[in-house]
């Protein structure tokens, strides 16, 4: 792996991505086919899991049928790992797709077929401590360095997928498109009424009961300890699982312990500047 970014319109992301940015482009979504989209560490294996249980309405057998990353598959590495580009055109529909990618790089093929989108946002705090301890692992990305020059590379969107604040408000803006927008917090608040929202919106019409043990299957705690759902297996050329665990904390808050006063107040007055005008407002968990 290179260790290193490209550009690809602007936005940097690991040159294996560039390198197979054509075939990521030209990938042919499928009508009712799920995308899945999140800014990096902010919950996306989370609602994977979720979205995989719900469309098969929590069965156990079907649910462990193959590792997250093999069943919900991530769009941007299907050049670089398990399964291939060819392997997930050959699976029926609907199909359920990962990707990072800010709504501008999304594939048209999704908006073509008014595919339904999926969208989990994290507060940018928690987002960076989680992201700088995930980039020890990330082969495919630079040395994070420092969590200080973490921290000014983060506020300039100098990151894999680019600015945070453009990804988040990108989602948020877009009106016209089939797109559900969820926090993290929210998840982490109530998590059974979540997956209650998400069914809805895939509309599946699941009896309570199933509802409940979706929860329960997809909750931290649960997903940490299991093998099929914990990313563990995730090609070692990709990530170094000697360097960290996939699946850290998944809490709330991290951020205090990692960021100094000055840090904070720093990145609070960048914060503000960047939002300035926008809607879009993230839930506090009391």
């Amino acid at each position: 792996m290179s260790g290193r970014y490209e550009l690809v319109k602007g936005v940097p992301v690991a040159a294996e991505i560039h390198r197979d940015w054509t075939q990521i482009e030209n990938f042919q979504a499928r009508p009712g086919d799920i995308l899945i989209s999140t800014y990096p560490k902010s919950g996306t294996t989370w609602m994977q899991e979720i979205v995989d249980q719900i469309m098969n309405n929590a069965d156990e057998v079907i649910c462990r049928r193959g590792p997250l990353f093999v069943r919900v598959p991530f769009i941007e590495l299907m050049g670089v790992m398990k399964p291939s580009m060819e392997e997930v055109n050959a699976r029926p529909s609907p199909r359920a797709i990962k990707t990072h990618l800010p709504i501008q790089l999304v594939p048209s093929s999704f908006w073509e077929h008014n595919c339904k989108v999926i969208y989990v946002a994290r507060n940018a705090r928690d987002t960076i401590t989680s992201y700088f301890h995930f980039d020890h692992m990330a082969v495919i990305h630079p040395d994070p360095g420092t969590f200080e020059e973490y921290i000014e590379r983060f506020m300039v969107g100098n990151v894999a997928w680019g600015s945070w604040y453009d990804h988040v408000k990108g989602y948020w803006d877009e009106k016209s498109k089939p797109i559900l927008y969820v926090f993290y917090e929210d998840l982490k608040k109530d998590l059974l009424g979540e997956v209650r929202k998400v069914a809805k919106f895939l509309e599946k019409d699941l009896a309570e009961d199933v509802l409940k043990k979706i929860a329960h299957s997809s909750s931290f705690e649960q997903m940490k300890n299991n093998p099929m759902a914990n990313n563990a297996d995730f090609p070692a050329y990709v990530l170094d699982p000697t360097l960290g665990r996939f699946m850290r904390k998944g809490t709330v808050g991290d951020w205090k312990t990692h960021f100094t006063p000055e840090q904070s107040k720093r990145f609070e007055e960048n914060y503000h500047e960047q939002m300035s005008g926008s809607t879009l407002k993230f839930p506090t968990l009391n």
